[in-house]
């Protein structure tokens, strides 16, 4: 029974300490890095800048398109008028009426006779004649009219019922030079989303050693606390029972526990901070905010600090830090927009050609059939006159690149503050970390001498305390400064542009 209940305990303990995540600064910069949706944000940001810059290069090449349509009319396009189309159905009727006319007038006339005695003598007669006359001339306006109706039908157009489509390419030959800054200015876009993922990243780095190394300060604070408030019971019990043996006054009692529970309060907002800490660190390296960790840095007896002697180097911190790499783009685009603006005052020329097809088509007179043909030209375009503006925006644009020069240079020096400011700052946690360690063995030693003396009978409550305090203001300025010291290192490297 006993072996099954040790079993017990033993499976209720490791339980919760296998579900506690163990984290290294490391590992917290990669989640962080990994989960953090602006960084997300960045890359598709970038993606859509290498789209844009692909989409630019197809401008250099001829793009091709097709176009179809149908058009119904309520009336049709007529070549001839309805006296025209009159005329030439009624051609050959027209003509065989003249020729009539003109045999009855010479009929009538005197030679008539003699031609007419001259075929009785060869044995024709006239009227048979005429009358053989008049048929042909019947069957020569009916064929004459069919003649003039055929030109009519054949110039009926029916452009009610419309059909056409063609297929155009247009080949850019020298469009301003704006085809080209539009692609310098695509490449420039793309180098300012990395410049942009890389300060993203690199803010997302800092703010996770602060939140890491925030964790860490507040749990060796609350270790500290917690050995504070145990030296406190301890003088507490032991002033309590040389009150019991008189030795001891009830004032002393009462300072001790005043000491103890602001001890106890103390430690409560440490207790308190840590956890929204952890909160912090959670939610910024994409945990739930509930999330039990322990970092790697928190349980140990002293915080692992690398004094380093900062160099001062700002062309570093010129040619690393994304933001100036950001305004640099921010000029070359500036630039670039200028260019595109000046081709607004340049001649422009391009290569078109294509196939057009249509129904009725006019290539072998009206047809109802589907008909095109090939063409190839030269669209050549050249602006006059615009009442200054292109000059204009180009003006404005070149002012544009003015003010971003000058928020690129402003930027430089407050860099250069900064990487001086941090240097120092370095330095600085450096000589606090050397002195806290220092005032560490004094507040021991200090400590020490007066637990001997309380224990002896020789020194007062008070200055136990006093002690003690002394003690935990040191040991907690040591841990300001060893905080201190990695949080100055990080800021220095964000500073150089070297974070990454």
């Amino acid at each position: 029974m006993i072996k099954e209940i040790s079993i017990s305990l033993l499976v209720g303990v490791a339980v919760p300490v296998s579900a506690q995540r163990l984290l290294s600064l490391d590992s917290c910069r990669a989640m962080a890095l990994r989960n953090n949706k602006q960084i997300a944000v960045s890359k598709v940001k970038q993606d859509v800048a290498t789209n844009i810059r692909k989409s630019a290069r197809t401008k250099y090449l001829p793009h091709i398109s097709a176009v179809g349509t149908y058009q119904f009319t309520s009336k049709e396009i007529s070549l001839l008028n309805d006296d025209q189309k009159a005329a030439l159905g009624g051609l050959g009727t027209t003509a065989a009426t003249g020729i009539q006319n003109t045999i009855s007038g010479i009929t009538s006339s005197e030679p008539m006779a003699h031609i007419s005695a001259a075929l009785g003598s060869m044995g024709l007669n006239l009227d048979g004649l005429k009358q053989l006359t008049g048929q042909r001339l019947q069957e020569f306006a009916g064929r004459l009219n069919g003649l003039g109706n055929g030109i009519v039908d054949a110039l009926h157009t029916d452009t009610r019922n419309l059909f056409a489509g063609s297929v155009m390419f247009v080949q850019p030959v020298f469009m301003g030079g704006s085809i080209i800054a539009l692609n310098k200015m695509a490449d420039i876009n793309e180098d300012m989303q990395r410049n942009s993922s890389s300060m993203r990243r690199q803010t997302t780095i800092y703010n996770t050693d602060k939140a890491y190394w925030q964790v860490v300060s507040l749990r060796h604070k609350q270790k500290l606390a917690e050995a504070y408030l145990d030296l406190l019971k301890k003088l507490d019990s032991d002033v309590h029972k040389m009150i019991d043996e008189g030795v001891a006054t009830r004032s002393d009692g009462l300072s001790v526990d005043v000491k103890l529970n602001e001890a106890e309060m103390t430690l409560t907002r440490v207790n308190d901070g840590l956890v929204l800490s952890k909160m912090l660190l959670c939610q910024t390296i994409g945990l739930p905010i509930n999330e039990d960790i322990t970092l790697a840095d928190e349980e140990s007896e002293n915080i692992v600090v690398e004094t380093e002697t900062p160099v001062l180097n700002v062309e570093m911190a010129v040619e690393n830090r994304p933001e100036l790499k950001m305004l640099d783009n921010g000029i070359q685009l500036s630039k670039q927009l200028t260019n595109v603006l000046k081709a607004g005052n340049l001649p422009m020329v391009a290569l078109t050609g294509g196939y057009a097809v249509s129904n009725p088509s006019l290539v072998n007179g009206f047809e109802r059939k589907f008909r095109g043909l090939w063409n190839v030209g030269v669209l050549v375009r050249v602006p006059i006159w615009n009442w200054g503006d292109v000059m204009y925006k180009v003006r404005a644009s070149k002012g544009a690149t003015s003010i971003a020069t000058l928020e690129r240079e402003e930027a430089r020096e407050l860099i250069e503050l900064q990487v001086n400011q941090h240097t120092f700052r370095v330095t600085e946690a450096n000589k606090k970390l050397t002195m806290a360690r220092t005032n560490i063995k004094r507040a021991d030693e200090n400590l020490r001498t007066a637990n001997i003396g309380f224990r002896e009978g020789v020194i007062t409550p008070a200055t136990v305390m006093e002690a003690q305090t002394a003690w935990l203001q040191a040991m907690s300025q040591k841990i300001d400064a060893e905080i201190d010291v990695k949080l100055s290192q990080v800021d220095l490297q964000k500073s150089l542009g070297t974070l990454e």
